[in-house]
């Protein structure tokens, strides 16, 4: 550990130091550094955005820094330096394999092919693969789709979906990749596509703080079942346990629905919009049963 340290300080091999902070244990190494680091998006409006003062807010940073919470009382360390990352879809799992972050609180899907590289807590969302586009245009199923040019964002399962449902029906979609959410939903909004496929909560979000939200519809077909959880580094199940209690806690205490109140029913940050999504019948399951399962039958 000494070779490490001395290497980190001299700053020999920054990619040699990430990769030693991220094999220990990441309440050790919390409680060496004095901080717990929080990775956050910009546009993931309700769960994770940043307001008018640029200041990292939402539903899922709201669940994350409860459950810094309970890793302060945990180190016995009241004082925890919280700090902030911000991710994108392609820099998440990187960034928390690696040691840069220490909880994803963001908008991710729990996938089976996700759990190979990282670990999620409990599910705290419940949404769907859908796509939204101007009302003007008549879309309303994927197969409306056809021959047309769409865009989602780079590194998410949505892009997956829709290429894999482009070869199978054979509808000659052009699919675009954008870099992040908010310049998908502006490719469609300005005419570059005539459909953005994207988890319909965020899609929600984007329609519900546009000028004129009555130009959009979010389309009635579902591609698949998406299950959010927050992100962990895998292999550490003394850091999930004490995830994994918070989230159970909160669960319980009915200190989830009142966070979920908060963001879906009441009005957010920056401009008082209600996104009013009252809570699925599938996440009120997850409330009963805690879950953090990523096979999309449990949810349905």
């Amino acid at each position: 550990m000494k070779i490490r340290h001395f290497a980190c300080v001299l700053g020999i091999s920054l990619g040699f130091c990430a990769a030693a902070q991220a094999q220990q244990g990441t309440l050790d190494r919390i409680r060496a550094g004095g901080g717990i680091t929080l990775g956050h998006r910009d546009a993931s409006i309700p769960l994770s955005y940043l307001d008018d003062r640029q200041k990292p807010i939402g539903y899922a940073m709201d669940l994350c820094l409860k459950i810094v919470d309970a890793v302060k009382e945990e180190l016995k360390m009241p004082d925890l330096r919280v700090n902030y990352q911000p991710i994108t879809p392609a820099t998440r799992i990187p960034l928390l394999a690696n040691g840069t972050i220490d909880l994803e609180c963001g908008s991710t899907t729990n996938t089976a092919d996700r759990q190979k590289q990282i670990t999620f807590t409990i599910t705290h969302f419940v949404t769907a693969n859908r796509f939204v586009s101007k009302k003007a245009g008549g879309l309303k199923t994927f197969d409306d789709l056809k021959g047309k040019t769409i865009v989602s964002t780079s590194g998410t399962t949505n892009v997956k979906q829709a290429n894999e449902l482009n070869t199978a029906r054979k509808l000659g979609i052009n699919i675009l990749n954008a870099k992040d959410h908010a310049e998908a939903f502006l490719m469609v909004d300005t005419g570059r596509a005539v459909a953005f496929v994207m988890d319909d909560i965020l899609l929600a979000g984007f329609v519900a703080n546009h000028a004129d939200p009555r130009l959009f519809t979010i389309s009635s077909e579902a591609l698949s079942v998406e299950p959010y959880g927050i992100m962990l580094r895998k292999g550490d199940p003394a850091f999930k346990k004490v995830v994994d209690e918070a989230m159970t806690k909160l669960f319980k205490s009915g200190g989830l629905t009142a966070i979920y109140e908060k963001w879906f029913m009441k009005p957010i940050p920056p401009r008082g919009i209600v996104m009013n999504i009252p809570m699925s019948d599938a996440m009120k399951r997850v409330m009963d049963n805690p879950t953090d399962s990523p096979d999309p039958g449990v949810y349905k």
